[in-house]
């Protein structure tokens, strides 16, 4: 195995000054060492990772990192800046940079060294060390881990505290053997990618706790597996730590313990603040929920700052439950959609009205072939809402809530109540599974709670509310949306085509972007003439952002900083896939100037494709399905129309800062320049 990092990786004077210019600079040591195939794709993939969370930490440290099929090996490689780079840190700006690079296929052994050294970085004296180094093969030999033994794996150190509790207690002859044992605390760290808040989160909490006499034992559901916690170290435990940025995993195994749920840089920052917390929850007797865990520690925001953030949690929450549900349904939606899509090309849209292949096919009939594809599209359609509400439902409650959500999600379709139906009823299925969660119950019991006992009541609480109580007004308000949107014409679609642009471009693969999304993913699961007016709309819109500063980049190379005109290049590829965090880099880098031109010309596509009534049954994909799209001519003409909006208003905005750089004359040789902000 290749070392992870190198003399050639290191940069002990990184001279950028912004978190994009850093990530360029050390991910090219990168490519020189044949470590990264394509700059541009696996700086979009760092571009990406960064825009979910800051990757800044306390203490002067900021790690940007990514999986990507463009890494071949994986790498670090670390850069030490004399003037600090914010990467979002609440502390400050970052002086210790590193850009880790993970394979999108790299094994576990790998990542288990990736996650060595977040863990090393909770260590002051190897910071320390870091700030003070001269000599970068010093200090690649360092971070290698080269001048100082390894320490033991958790493993062992909490299997030697446990063998020497079991001494004690035997010694003692079961006398006293309360004040031998220490206060116990499982956790869980977790975040989206996996490589390093996760591992930073976990060695941050089991430091905290060695300082403070606890004894913490962390279950890292990160990308280098995910090794679950001994039952007999759960059972065993005071209190229970959760600090993830996505769903905890089989959740049900904490049920009836102390709970402190936050986000997993509260884990990194505030260790000891989540371990007092767990002991003041269990000298009370209390069992937290999600929502007061949020309360009592304020940290809801994921990071422990600012107020009302439990309320803020309590919607990132929801939004993560119902994206969810539509990620899970979209497969459905692509392939079905795709199916009768193709089947309409070829038989015409009576194709839907022709007789079961089963009974009749003919080999040599393209109508035959045609009925084929239509009918198996229409099976895959047939799955979406029970697929969305079982995965909503799982999303909030682990796999107990799997079958009530899949049964509210049929009935749905029983009655009518279609899409909405199908969120209300992954809804209620998690809520109701969580609620009998809570419920205490005889150990005896508890190995078939989840298989037959929550299952059971929860599908026929479930049921019955869908059936009977919930289910015909929720049809009532589906077929008035349902008869808004088919009947939305001149003005009114031309609005809704502005708001929908709008939502699109706002925050380029955000909140708004995403509920804007999902409501049109949602269409296509009862699909109408206007629902797919609606995800025509979305898709156009949301190509926007990336052509416009591809063109932009292209038309106005001056106006562009060298690493903005290579960023464009690559936004031609990502605008026409339908990829809107294309835009990001641009965005990040001036938002003030890019996103309200983007979203006027997010505004223009979306109005322009609803007034021409383009259709689109696919929920992706680009202009590689505009052979399947109703009007595709008037939907490209609509996305050239928006590319040149958004295109003119940022070249005549970014136009306009430039008078005082280039009165100063100083455009450098290679066409880049001194930005002086607005």
């Amino acid at each position: 195995m290749s070392e992870l990092i190198t003399a050639e990786l290191v940069d002990l004077d990184l001279s950028a000054t912004t978190k994009d210019a850093a990530a360029r600079s050390l991910a090219e040591r990168m490519v020189a060492a044949h470590r990264v195939t394509d700059l541009d794709g696996f700086l979009a993939d760092v571009a990406a990772r960064e825009a979910q969370m800051p990757t800044g930490l306390d203490g002067g440290i900021g790690i940007p990192h990514c999986r990507s099929e463009h890494v071949n090996a994986p790498t670090l490689a670390f850069g030490r800046s004399g003037a600090g780079i914010d990467f979002g840190a609440a502390d400050g700006p970052a002086d210790l940079i590193f850009l880790i690079a993970a394979p999108a296929g790299a094994d576990d052994d790998h990542l288990t060294i990736l996650s060595g050294l977040a863990r090393r970085l909770m260590d002051p004296e190897f910071t320390a060390a870091l700030r003070a180094g001269t000599d970068p093969r010093a200090v690649a030999a360092l971070i290698r881990g080269e001048e100082a033994p390894e320490e033991p794996e958790r493993e062992q150190v909490e299997a030697g505290k446990q063998e020497q509790a079991e001494t004690g207690t035997e010694a003692a002859g079961g006398t006293g053997a309360a004040e031998s044992v220490p206060f116990r605390i499982v956790a869980v760290t977790s975040c989206p990618t996996g490589i390093a808040h996760t591992y930073m989160a976990a060695e941050s909490l089991a430091a905290a706790g060695r300082a403070e006499g606890v004894e913490v034992t962390v279950e890292t559901q990160g990308s280098a597996g995910f090794k679950k916690l001994d039952p007999a170290v759960v059972a065993a435990a005071d209190a229970v730590i959760w600090a993830h940025d996505v769903e905890v995993r089989e959740k049900a195994r904490f049920r009836g313990k102390p709970l402190v749920d936050v986000g997993v840089k509260a884990g990194i920052n505030r260790p000891a603040e989540l371990i007092a917390e767990a002991r003041r929850r269990a000298e009370r007797g209390e069992i937290a929920t999600a929502s007061d865990s949020d309360k009592a520690s304020g940290s809801g925001d994921g990071d422990g700052s600012g107020s009302g953030a439990d309320h803020a949690h309590f919607g990132v929450r929801l939004r993560t439950y119902l994206m969810s549900g539509v990620s899970y349904m979209v497969p459905f939606v692509a392939a079905g959609g795709l199916l009768i899509a193709l089947s309409f090309a070829i038989g015409g849209y009576e194709i839907a009205s022709a007789k079961s292949v089963a009974d009749h096919f003919v080999w040599g009939e393209a109508d035959s072939w045609a009925a084929l594809l239509n009918q198996i599209g229409s099976a895959a359609f047939g799955f979406l809402v029970p697929v969305l509400a079982g995965y909503i439902a799982y999303g909030m409650a682990d796999r107990p809530a799997l079958v009530p959500g899949f049964v509210g999600g049929a009935i749905a379709l029983t009655v009518n109540a279609g899409f909405l139906g199908g969120l209300v009823a992954g809804l209620l299925a998690g809520a109701v599974v969580m609620a009998v969660q809570r419920v205490p119950v005889h150990a005896t019991l508890r190995g078939i709670m989840p298989v037959l006992v929550i299952p059971l009541i929860a599908s026929a609480v479930v049921g019955f509310l869908m059936f009977i109580v919930v289910g015909k007004p929720i049809a009532s308000l589906q077929n008035a949306l349902t008869d808004w949107l088919n009947g939305l014409s001149g003005s009114n679609a031309v609005i809704l085509g502005v708001v929908l642009g709008l939502m699109m471009c706002f925050d380029m693969g955000g909140p708004l972007n995403k509920v804007a999304y999902a409501f049109a993913v949602g269409g296509l699961a009862d699909p109408t003439q206007g629902s797919l007016k609606v995800m025509a709309a979305v898709m156009a819109a949301g190509m926007v952002p990336p052509l416009a500063m591809a063109l932009a980049t292209t038309v106005r190379r001056r106006l562009f900083t060298k690493t903005e005109r290579e960023n464009g290049r690559a936004a031609w590829v990502l605008g026409a896939s339908f990829i809107t965090e294309g835009a990001i880099p641009f965005a990040a880098a001036d938002p003030l100037r890019v996103i309200p031109s983007v979203m006027a010309g997010g505004a223009v596509t979306g109005a322009l494709s609803m007034a021409f009534g383009a259709t689109l049954r696919a929920p992706h994909g680009g202009v590689f399905v505009v052979p399947l799209i109703g009007e595709p001519f008037l939907y490209l003409l609509a996305i050239a129309a928006g590319t040149l909006v958004a295109t003119a208003l940022v070249v005549l905005l970014k136009g306009a800062r430039r008078t005082a750089p280039e009165a100063a004359g100083d455009a450098g040789a290679d066409g880049s320049r001194v930005t002086v902000a607005a």
